[in-house]
């Protein structure tokens, strides 16, 4: 939300109520303005201003950052009219405003951020920022060094021009290794795999930049960043 904005969509937005709505209640001399009753659908509110809305408080709670654990079988999205999102996993209030910083597939668990905030997100999903993002993976064949090697190098994607960037490949066992990508194509870990002549059968990210996914946080927890998170 940029300000000043007009009263009645602030209320909208804070009360997660529809504008006309809002703007009956305006009418009805339901909303106040730093102790004043306001009836102009248009009065500017700023971020400080103190808004009653039918008695109660609306407070702007400005940027917020939160990750999450992501489980199988949830979608990054805001709505959806099959399967659940990972918007259904928070209990946090106006959260319209909200996107997903890089989203995970629907069987894919791990790291997913969730912010309002559009310029830094696009700080740590835009590759132009070289901003590594790491999974842990199981394949379905073993892994064989020539694979990995090719990885490292970048590999051709189907139906694109370019290699991938060159990619950090670590491998942890016969079938598991741990790999870190700097860009966010289709499906793109999916389909590196599948261009070493492999198959990707649990994908899991652990990491986005200098982001962690918190240990702590069981399947479907979230939390809010902390201060050294959010600095890129």
């Amino acid at each position: 939300m940029k300000f000043p904005c007009r009263l009645d969509k602030f209320i909208s937005h804070l009360a997660e109520t529809p504008r006309t709505k809002a703007r009956a209640g305006i009418k009805r001399k339901d909303a106040s303005v730093n102790g004043e009753v306001i009836c102009a659908y248009d009065h500017p509110i700023t971020a400080t201003d103190d808004v009653l809305w039918q008695g109660k408080p609306l407070v702007f709670l400005g940027k917020r950052y939160y990750m999450l654990n992501k489980p199988v079988g949830y979608v990054c999205a805001n709505s959806d009219e099959l399967h659940p999102t990972v918007f259904d996993l928070l209990d946090e209030p106006n959260m319209s405003d909200f996107h997903v910083a890089g989203r995970l597939d629907l069987d894919t668990t791990g790291l997913v951020i969730i912010t309002n905030d559009g310029d830094w997100s696009h700080k740590i999903t835009s590759p132009k920022h070289n901003k590594f993002k790491t999974y842990l993976i199981e394949t379905q064949e073993p892994l064989t060094d020539d694979a990995l090697e090719k990885l490292r190098q970048g590999v051709q994607l189907h139906n694109e021009k370019e290699l991938t960037r060159p990619a950090i490949a670590e491998q942890l066992a016969t079938y598991r290794m741990r790999l870190s990508i700097c860009e966010g194509k289709y499906h793109q870990v999916k389909r590196m795999l599948a261009a070493v002549g492999n198959k990707v059968v649990e994908l899991h990210r652990e990491k986005v930049a200098n982001i962690e996914l918190d240990e702590t946080l069981a399947s479907g927890e979230y939390r809010l960043l902390s201060a050294a998170e959010i600095s890129l």
